[in-house]
Protein backbone atom coordinates (compact mmCIF):
# COMPACT_ATOMS: atom_id res chain seq x y z
CA UNK A 1 0.00 0.00 0.00
CA UNK A 2 1.23 3.56 -1.24
CA UNK A 3 1.44 6.42 1.73
CA UNK A 4 1.38 9.69 0.11
CA UNK A 5 2.92 11.43 3.25
CA UNK A 6 6.43 10.47 4.90
CA UNK A 7 6.73 10.38 9.05
CA UNK A 8 7.04 14.26 8.61
CA UNK A 9 3.80 14.76 7.34
CA UNK A 10 5.11 15.46 4.24
CA UNK A 11 4.40 14.65 0.90
CA UNK A 12 6.55 11.87 -0.86
CA UNK A 13 8.53 12.74 -3.68
CA UNK A 14 8.88 9.56 -4.80
CA UNK A 15 4.92 8.78 -4.59
CA UNK A 16 4.35 12.03 -6.16
CA UNK A 17 6.71 11.23 -9.15
CA UNK A 18 5.29 7.84 -9.61
CA UNK A 19 1.81 8.93 -9.74
CA UNK A 20 2.82 11.53 -12.09
CA UNK A 21 4.40 8.95 -14.47
CA UNK A 22 1.07 6.65 -14.08
CA UNK A 23 -1.22 9.58 -14.78
CA UNK A 24 0.21 10.72 -18.14
CA UNK A 25 0.90 7.45 -19.46
CA UNK A 26 -2.79 6.73 -18.92
CA UNK A 27 -3.71 9.85 -20.55
CA UNK A 28 -1.38 9.37 -23.58
CA UNK A 29 -3.24 5.68 -23.92
CA UNK A 30 -6.87 6.42 -22.86
CA UNK A 31 -7.30 9.61 -22.78
CA UNK A 32 -9.32 12.19 -24.79
CA UNK A 33 -6.65 13.44 -26.79
CA UNK A 34 -8.01 13.99 -30.18
CA UNK A 35 -10.74 16.48 -28.75
CA UNK A 36 -9.86 18.90 -31.72
CA UNK A 37 -9.21 21.76 -28.77
CA UNK A 38 -6.64 19.54 -27.40
CA UNK A 39 -4.56 19.01 -30.71
CA UNK A 40 -3.96 23.13 -30.51
CA UNK A 41 -2.70 24.71 -27.25
CA UNK A 42 -3.20 28.38 -28.38
CA UNK A 43 -4.28 30.44 -25.45
CA UNK A 44 -7.31 31.84 -27.70
CA UNK A 45 -8.61 27.99 -28.69
CA UNK A 46 -8.28 26.89 -24.98
CA UNK A 47 -10.31 29.90 -23.93
CA UNK A 48 -12.73 29.16 -26.04
CA UNK A 49 -13.53 25.64 -25.84
CA UNK A 50 -13.25 26.33 -21.65
CA UNK A 51 -16.27 28.77 -21.95
CA UNK A 52 -18.27 26.87 -24.11
CA UNK A 53 -17.47 23.31 -22.24
CA UNK A 54 -19.25 25.60 -19.15
CA UNK A 55 -22.65 24.03 -18.14
CA UNK A 56 -22.15 21.84 -21.84
CA UNK A 57 -21.43 18.63 -22.27
CA UNK A 58 -18.13 17.83 -25.05
CA UNK A 59 -20.48 15.97 -27.70
CA UNK A 60 -22.01 19.31 -28.12
CA UNK A 61 -19.24 21.68 -27.68
CA UNK A 62 -17.30 20.56 -30.59
CA UNK A 63 -19.46 21.54 -33.95
CA UNK A 64 -19.66 24.98 -32.25
CA UNK A 65 -15.91 25.06 -31.16
CA UNK A 66 -15.68 24.03 -35.16
CA UNK A 67 -17.99 26.63 -36.47
CA UNK A 68 -16.63 29.54 -33.98
CA UNK A 69 -13.22 29.62 -35.08
CA UNK A 70 -14.12 29.12 -38.73
CA UNK A 71 -16.17 32.55 -38.45
CA UNK A 72 -13.54 34.35 -35.77
CA UNK A 73 -10.23 32.48 -36.11
CA UNK A 74 -8.20 35.30 -33.91
CA UNK A 75 -8.77 37.55 -30.90
CA UNK A 76 -9.01 40.22 -33.14
CA UNK A 77 -11.70 38.97 -35.16
CA UNK A 78 -13.69 38.05 -32.15
CA UNK A 79 -13.19 41.94 -30.76
CA UNK A 80 -14.30 43.08 -34.02
CA UNK A 81 -17.22 41.03 -34.56
CA UNK A 82 -20.94 42.06 -34.74
CA UNK A 83 -23.01 41.12 -32.01
CA UNK A 84 -25.25 39.34 -33.81
CA UNK A 85 -22.99 37.44 -35.77
CA UNK A 86 -21.81 36.11 -31.72
CA UNK A 87 -25.09 35.52 -30.76
CA UNK A 88 -25.53 33.43 -33.87
CA UNK A 89 -22.87 31.63 -33.76
CA UNK A 90 -23.93 30.97 -29.90
CA UNK A 91 -26.91 30.27 -30.57
CA UNK A 92 -28.68 27.18 -29.14
CA UNK A 93 -25.84 26.60 -26.13
CA UNK A 94 -27.49 29.29 -23.69
CA UNK A 95 -26.09 31.56 -20.95
CA UNK A 96 -25.78 34.11 -23.54
CA UNK A 97 -23.64 36.51 -20.97
CA UNK A 98 -20.46 33.75 -21.93
CA UNK A 99 -20.17 34.66 -25.34
CA UNK A 100 -20.93 38.93 -24.57
CA UNK A 101 -18.03 38.26 -21.46
CA UNK A 102 -15.70 36.59 -24.28
CA UNK A 103 -16.13 39.78 -26.27
CA UNK A 104 -15.18 41.86 -23.47
CA UNK A 105 -12.22 39.75 -22.69
CA UNK A 106 -10.96 39.88 -26.42
CA UNK A 107 -11.43 43.71 -26.50
CA UNK A 108 -9.25 44.09 -23.54
CA UNK A 109 -6.48 41.32 -24.70
CA UNK A 110 -6.47 43.88 -27.47
CA UNK A 111 -6.53 47.38 -25.95
CA UNK A 112 -4.33 46.70 -22.87
CA UNK A 113 -2.25 43.83 -23.82
CA UNK A 114 -1.45 44.55 -27.73
CA UNK A 115 -3.31 41.66 -28.44
CA UNK A 116 -1.13 38.73 -27.03
CA UNK A 117 -3.03 37.30 -23.91
CA UNK A 118 -1.87 37.29 -20.30
CA UNK A 119 0.67 34.27 -19.45
CA UNK A 120 -0.13 33.57 -15.71
CA UNK A 121 -3.36 32.42 -14.16
CA UNK A 122 -3.46 35.33 -11.86
CA UNK A 123 -2.99 37.74 -14.46
CA UNK A 124 -5.68 36.06 -17.09
CA UNK A 125 -8.42 36.07 -14.31
CA UNK A 126 -7.94 40.01 -14.88
CA UNK A 127 -10.36 39.77 -18.67
CA UNK A 128 -14.32 39.31 -18.02
CA UNK A 129 -15.85 35.99 -17.62
CA UNK A 130 -12.52 34.31 -16.63
CA UNK A 131 -13.05 32.28 -13.40
CA UNK A 132 -10.03 30.70 -11.33
CA UNK A 133 -10.38 27.26 -13.27
CA UNK A 134 -10.79 28.51 -16.84
CA UNK A 135 -7.32 30.67 -15.81
CA UNK A 136 -5.63 27.86 -14.73
CA UNK A 137 -6.66 25.92 -17.35
CA UNK A 138 -5.53 28.52 -19.69
CA UNK A 139 -2.30 29.13 -17.62
CA UNK A 140 -0.97 25.54 -17.50
CA UNK A 141 -2.14 24.40 -21.06
CA UNK A 142 -1.18 27.48 -23.30
CA UNK A 143 2.27 28.68 -21.37
CA UNK A 144 2.92 25.69 -19.11
CA UNK A 145 2.41 26.93 -15.76
CA UNK A 146 2.02 24.71 -13.27
CA UNK A 147 -1.07 25.54 -11.63
CA UNK A 148 -4.07 22.87 -10.53
CA UNK A 149 -7.28 23.96 -12.53
CA UNK A 150 -9.63 23.25 -9.61
CA UNK A 151 -13.46 21.72 -10.70
CA UNK A 152 -15.37 19.18 -9.90
CA UNK A 153 -13.47 16.19 -11.38
CA UNK A 154 -10.03 17.41 -9.51
CA UNK A 155 -11.81 17.58 -6.22
CA UNK A 156 -13.22 14.23 -6.85
CA UNK A 157 -10.26 12.72 -7.50
CA UNK A 158 -7.90 14.31 -4.84
CA UNK A 159 -10.20 13.97 -2.01
CA UNK A 160 -10.88 10.06 -3.39
CA UNK A 161 -6.53 9.80 -3.33
CA UNK A 162 -5.55 11.49 -0.43
CA UNK A 163 -8.80 11.14 1.86
CA UNK A 164 -9.25 15.20 2.36
CA UNK A 165 -12.10 15.54 4.47
CA UNK A 166 -12.61 19.55 4.12
CA UNK A 167 -16.44 20.17 2.66
CA UNK A 168 -16.23 21.01 -0.88
CA UNK A 169 -19.10 22.96 -0.84
CA UNK A 170 -17.12 25.60 1.70
CA UNK A 171 -15.51 28.35 -0.44
CA UNK A 172 -12.13 28.09 1.96
CA UNK A 173 -12.00 24.44 0.89
CA UNK A 174 -10.92 25.36 -2.40
CA UNK A 175 -7.45 26.98 -0.47
CA UNK A 176 -6.87 23.66 1.18
CA UNK A 177 -7.32 21.65 -2.28
CA UNK A 178 -4.85 23.66 -4.05
CA UNK A 179 -2.48 24.23 -1.68
CA UNK A 180 -2.83 20.19 -1.60
CA UNK A 181 -2.47 19.34 -5.55
CA UNK A 182 0.13 22.21 -6.35
CA UNK A 183 3.11 20.33 -5.44
CA UNK A 184 1.49 17.47 -7.14
CA UNK A 185 1.22 19.11 -10.32
CA UNK A 186 3.64 17.54 -13.34
CA UNK A 187 6.14 20.61 -13.96
CA UNK A 188 6.99 19.28 -17.37
CA UNK A 189 3.35 18.49 -18.67
CA UNK A 190 1.13 21.17 -16.35
CA UNK A 191 -1.43 21.21 -19.24
CA UNK A 192 -1.43 17.59 -19.57
CA UNK A 193 -1.59 16.88 -16.57
CA UNK A 194 -4.81 18.66 -15.59
CA UNK A 195 -6.76 17.32 -18.41
CA UNK A 196 -5.81 13.95 -17.36
CA UNK A 197 -7.23 14.39 -13.92
CA UNK A 198 -10.34 16.23 -15.82
CA UNK A 199 -10.70 12.42 -17.97
CA UNK A 200 -10.03 10.54 -15.15
CA UNK A 201 -12.66 11.88 -13.33
CA UNK A 202 -15.23 11.47 -16.34
CA UNK A 203 -14.19 7.84 -16.28
CA UNK A 204 -12.23 5.68 -14.19
CA UNK A 205 -13.26 7.68 -10.81
CA UNK A 206 -16.91 9.04 -11.75
CA UNK A 207 -18.95 10.04 -8.80
CA UNK A 208 -20.94 6.94 -8.21
CA UNK A 209 -17.86 4.72 -9.76
CA UNK A 210 -15.86 2.28 -7.62
CA UNK A 211 -12.36 1.97 -8.55
CA UNK A 212 -11.76 -1.48 -10.37
CA UNK A 213 -8.56 -3.70 -8.35
CA UNK A 214 -7.21 -3.63 -11.84
CA UNK A 215 -6.94 0.23 -12.08
CA UNK A 216 -3.54 1.77 -12.72
CA UNK A 217 -4.81 4.18 -9.97
CA UNK A 218 -5.63 1.71 -7.19
CA UNK A 219 -2.83 1.94 -5.33
CA UNK A 220 -2.48 5.45 -4.69
CA UNK A 221 -5.97 5.70 -3.70
CA UNK A 222 -6.26 5.91 0.04
CA UNK A 223 -10.30 5.76 0.07
CA UNK A 224 -10.27 2.74 -1.78
CA UNK A 225 -7.80 0.81 -0.12
CA UNK A 226 -10.24 1.24 3.27
CA UNK A 227 -13.51 1.07 1.44
CA UNK A 228 -14.60 4.67 1.77
CA UNK A 229 -14.18 5.92 -1.35
CA UNK A 230 -17.62 6.33 -1.99
CA UNK A 231 -17.92 8.68 0.91
CA UNK A 232 -15.36 11.38 -1.19
CA UNK A 233 -16.00 13.90 -1.74
CA UNK A 234 -17.86 15.61 1.24
CA UNK A 235 -19.71 17.84 0.33
CA UNK A 236 -23.01 19.56 2.57
CA UNK A 237 -26.03 19.35 0.92
CA UNK A 238 -27.00 22.98 0.12
CA UNK A 239 -29.84 24.18 2.79
CA UNK A 240 -33.17 24.39 1.50
CA UNK A 241 -34.87 27.52 2.03
CA UNK A 242 -38.30 27.26 2.89
CA UNK A 243 -40.84 30.10 1.73
CA UNK A 244 -42.67 32.21 4.00
CA UNK A 245 -45.12 34.76 3.47
CA UNK A 246 -45.56 37.99 5.40
CA UNK A 247 -47.97 40.80 5.38
CA UNK A 248 -46.00 44.09 6.71
CA UNK A 249 -48.62 46.89 7.82
CA UNK A 250 -48.43 50.40 6.44
CA UNK A 251 -50.45 52.43 9.12
CA UNK A 252 -49.55 56.26 9.82
CA UNK A 253 -51.50 58.52 12.79
CA UNK A 254 -50.03 61.62 13.77
CA UNK A 255 -47.19 61.46 11.49
CA UNK A 256 -45.60 58.36 12.68
CA UNK A 257 -45.62 54.83 10.80
CA UNK A 258 -46.75 51.66 13.18
CA UNK A 259 -43.85 49.38 14.53
CA UNK A 260 -43.66 46.11 16.52
CA UNK A 261 -41.01 45.01 18.43
CA UNK A 262 -40.28 41.57 17.89
CA UNK A 263 -40.36 38.77 20.42
CA UNK A 264 -37.27 37.99 22.27
CA UNK A 265 -36.20 34.98 20.47
CA UNK A 266 -36.48 33.67 17.00
CA UNK A 267 -35.53 35.86 13.70
CA UNK A 268 -34.72 39.10 13.92
CA UNK A 269 -35.39 38.98 17.97
CA UNK A 270 -36.02 42.08 19.93
CA UNK A 271 -35.75 44.22 16.91
CA UNK A 272 -38.77 47.01 16.15
CA UNK A 273 -39.76 46.46 12.32
CA UNK A 274 -43.53 47.24 10.64
CA UNK A 275 -45.97 44.85 12.17
CA UNK A 276 -45.63 41.65 10.37
CA UNK A 277 -48.01 39.17 9.86
CA UNK A 278 -47.70 35.59 8.30
CA UNK A 279 -50.02 33.74 5.76
CA UNK A 280 -49.69 30.46 4.06
CA UNK A 281 -49.92 32.30 0.86
CA UNK A 282 -49.87 35.20 -1.48
CA UNK A 283 -53.75 35.03 -1.84
CA UNK A 284 -54.23 34.69 1.90
CA UNK A 285 -52.19 37.90 2.65
CA UNK A 286 -55.07 40.17 1.15
CA UNK A 287 -57.96 37.90 2.37
CA UNK A 288 -56.55 37.68 5.91
CA UNK A 289 -55.70 41.42 6.57
CA UNK A 290 -59.37 42.50 4.98
CA UNK A 291 -61.03 40.21 7.25
CA UNK A 292 -59.57 42.45 10.14
CA UNK A 293 -59.12 45.34 8.18
CA UNK A 294 -61.91 46.18 5.96
CA UNK A 295 -60.02 49.43 4.43
CA UNK A 296 -56.94 47.46 3.78
CA UNK A 297 -55.23 48.72 0.74
CA UNK A 298 -52.68 46.28 -0.88
CA UNK A 299 -49.70 49.26 -2.08
CA UNK A 300 -48.58 48.87 -5.98
CA UNK A 301 -45.02 47.95 -4.38
CA UNK A 302 -43.56 44.54 -5.24
CA UNK A 303 -42.65 42.06 -2.88
CA UNK A 304 -39.59 42.46 -0.97
CA UNK A 305 -37.53 39.35 -0.53
CA UNK A 306 -35.29 38.27 2.21
CA UNK A 307 -33.31 35.41 2.71
CA UNK A 308 -32.23 33.94 5.92
CA UNK A 309 -30.41 30.38 6.38
CA UNK A 310 -33.05 28.35 6.33
CA UNK A 311 -36.16 30.44 5.14
CA UNK A 312 -37.20 33.18 2.50
CA UNK A 313 -39.23 35.32 3.64
CA UNK A 314 -41.62 37.21 0.78
CA UNK A 315 -43.31 40.36 2.25
CA UNK A 316 -45.81 42.30 0.83
CA UNK A 317 -46.94 46.26 1.87
CA UNK A 318 -50.90 45.88 2.96
CA UNK A 319 -51.72 49.74 3.98
CA UNK A 320 -54.82 49.90 6.86
CA UNK A 321 -55.96 52.97 8.25
CA UNK A 322 -57.23 51.25 11.55
CA UNK A 323 -55.14 50.63 14.64
CA UNK A 324 -53.90 48.03 16.80
CA UNK A 325 -53.07 48.21 20.25
CA UNK A 326 -49.98 46.35 19.60
CA UNK A 327 -48.92 48.86 17.47
CA UNK A 328 -46.62 51.95 18.30
CA UNK A 329 -46.52 54.94 15.96
CA UNK A 330 -42.70 56.61 16.35
CA UNK A 331 -42.07 59.06 13.63
CA UNK A 332 -38.90 59.15 11.18
CA UNK A 333 -36.95 60.54 14.06
CA UNK A 334 -37.63 58.47 17.00
CA UNK A 335 -37.43 55.44 14.57
CA UNK A 336 -33.91 56.26 13.53
CA UNK A 337 -32.32 55.98 17.19
CA UNK A 338 -33.95 52.25 17.51
CA UNK A 339 -31.35 49.19 16.13
CA UNK A 340 -32.81 48.68 12.15
CA UNK A 341 -32.80 44.90 10.32
CA UNK A 342 -31.68 44.59 6.79
CA UNK A 343 -35.16 43.59 6.35
CA UNK A 344 -36.60 46.61 7.68
CA UNK A 345 -34.60 49.11 5.72
CA UNK A 346 -35.62 47.02 2.34
CA UNK A 347 -39.36 48.04 3.52
CA UNK A 348 -38.26 51.14 4.02
CA UNK A 349 -37.12 51.64 1.20
CA UNK A 350 -39.39 49.69 -1.10
CA UNK A 351 -42.47 52.39 0.61
CA UNK A 352 -40.31 55.57 0.17
CA UNK A 353 -39.20 54.68 -3.77
CA UNK A 354 -43.28 54.27 -4.30
CA UNK A 355 -44.54 56.69 -1.91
Amino acid sequence: MINWYDKAGNLSEKVVSEFRATLLAWYDQKGRTHLPWRTNTLPYHVWISEIMLQQTQVETVIPYYERFLAELPTVKALACADEELLLKLWSGLGYYSRVRNMQKAAQQVMADFDGEFPTTAKSLQILAGIGPYTAAAIASISFGEAVPALDGNMFRVFSRLLKIEADIAQPKSRHLFYEVILPIVDPKRPGDFNQAIMDLGTSLMRAKAETQADSPFAKFNLSYQDGTELNFPIKSKKVKQVPKFYAAIISEKEGGLAYMQRPKTGLLANFWTFPLHEFDSWDAIYEGVSATNADAKQLNISPVTHLFTHQKWQVMLVQVAADDEQWTYLTPEAYEGLPQTTLQLKLQAALKENL
